[in-house]
């Protein structure tokens, strides 16, 4: 049987740059939309010999704004994966959507190539809200594009939802919730504002909600998810059964991926690597991935975190055969744990949503056991 593969592509196209947005992303750069196919498809291509043993199960286009790329561009993109790797029958494809730019075109023609999957940026439902942190489309835009996606095809829609925004209250995003639940999504990804120094919002220094009320929103947020039937699969997503995200899903098991294109990480043959944040060195082939080799990377540490930010937790008995490491230290360090913050069931340890809220704590103590 043949190793899974995931692929990952990062568009760093933007209409405009969102006024909290840390990801590698351009605006005002969309005559070079062309170029970057071309030389994506060149690399995809070049990369593709190196995966004969694989084949791939999930395709991610990530952004930025994949759906500024136009179904066409997209189309010939999948159309190569399709071509040079052995692309499982039922890959999951997603592309990242955001409502101003789900043109019919690009709903229709992507759909068509494959993709099968849209990931939209809505954020909030509160048009106040959305200015706010800089973003251009309307909730009345957004609900628009999501039906519009499900006369397309899609049948896997995933909607973003941002908490704690500048001067929020709880009955403010509870609203906002409850308006992205009537869409009927099968996956939400919830996350709280977080202020990098260096964007035009971290240096407006807005007033955010204090840490007891963003706790109190994220468990608002979950308790109204489960109330809607969706499982809490992970620290910030939520997912109708069988909708987890697959390829987000092997970042934190630690499956294999290749990354392509500006900012893109990629974890392969033992290799971790990162693309330099430069279009015009990449576009010229000029920008060199930076290499961590397999003995410089702790996996086993890496388990310990990832594993705790999801609801399948840690499994001591996985820990003891992929390792060969003692699962103890890390098993004394949770029973330490108030029952609040943990679930242990044979030799599984998982936090529960309490215990998400201090997560990084919580890490922190158990790889000071190890």
């Amino acid at each position: 049987m043949k190793n899974k593969l995931g692929i990952y592509i990062h568009v760093p196209f933007c209409a405009a740059k969102c006024s909290y947005c840390d990801f590698y992303s351009l605006s005002g750069k969309l005559e070079q939309r062309d170029a970057y196919v071309e030389r994506l498809l060149t690399e995809l291509v070049q990369q593709s010999s190196a995966c004969q043993d694989y084949t791939v199960d999930t395709v991610y286009l990530g952004g930025g704004t994949p759906s500024l790329l136009g179904g066409a561009r997209i189309a010939r993109i999948v159309d190569t994966v399709r071509a040079h790797y052995a692309l499982e029958p039922d890959a999951e494809i997603t592309a990242e959507a955001n409502p101003d730019s789900m043109t019919d075109d690009f709903l229709t023609v992507s759909r068509a190539s494959g993709v099968n999957r849209l990931s939209m940026g809505i954020q909030s439902a509160n048009d106040r809200e959305l200015r706010a942190i800089g973003r251009i489309h309307t909730f009345a835009q957004a609900q628009d594009a999501f039906f519009r996606a499900r006369r397309a095809g899609f049948a896997n829609l995933s909607v973003d939802l941002m908490y704690a925004l500048p001067n929020q209250r709880m009955e403010q995003l509870c609203a906002s919730l409850d308006a992205l639940l009537d869409l009927q999504p099968e996956h939400l990804s919830c996350y709280g504002l977080t202020l990098e120094a260096h964007t035009p919002l971290g240096r407006q220094h807005p007033v955010l909600p204090d840490e007891d009320t963003q706790a109190d929103m994220y468990l608002a947020v979950c308790d109204r998810m489960r109330r809607a039937g969706f499982e809490h699969y992970e620290i910030s997503n939520f997912a109708k059964p069988g909708f987890a995200s697959r390829h987000n899903s092997r970042y934190w098991k630690q499956s294999p991926y290749l990354g392509f294109g500006p900012g893109a990480h990629g974890d392969f043959a033992g290799q971790r690597y990162e693309i330099p944040r430069d279009l015009s060195a990449w576009l010229r082939g000029e920008a060199q991935p930076e290499r961590e080799d397999e003995h410089e990377i702790d996996r086993t540490a890496e388990y310990i975190m990832l594993s705790l930010r999801t609801s399948a937790g840690f499994d001591a008995e996985f820990y003891t055969k992929q390792f060969s490491a003692d699962p103890a230290p890390v098993e004394r360090a949770l029973s330490r744990l108030p029952k609040q913050y943990v679930h242990h069931t044979g030799s599984r340890w998982s936090l529960t949503e309490d215990g998400f809220l201090i997560s990084n704590a919580v890490i922190v103590s158990v790889l000071e056991e190890i």
